[in-house]
């Protein structure tokens, strides 16, 4: 997830979060989305925290990954 917010901004440095946020969930694929929302529902906080790993885009990530989880 950072990797391709590292991206977005490389390649549009003025993304809004929405677009951040769509830019995301386009490009990562639904069994990863999946796999994450599971380790989050069983983990919680923690378990975000320990997958984003002190990232500059925490805040965000976790809004991503909260969205993923609501999905199921």
């Amino acid at each position: 997830m950072q990797e391709l917010l590292i991206q977005l901004e490389k390649s549009n440095p003025n993304a809004t979060e929405a677009e951040k946020v769509a830019y995301v969930n386009d490009e990562t694929p639904p069994d990863l989305k999946s796999r994450v929302a599971s380790v989050v529902k069983v983990s919680g906080e923690a378990g975000m925290d320990a997958i984003l790993d002190n990232s500059p885009y925490v805040s965000l990530a976790k809004a991503i990954i909260k969205a993923w989880s609501s999905l199921k």
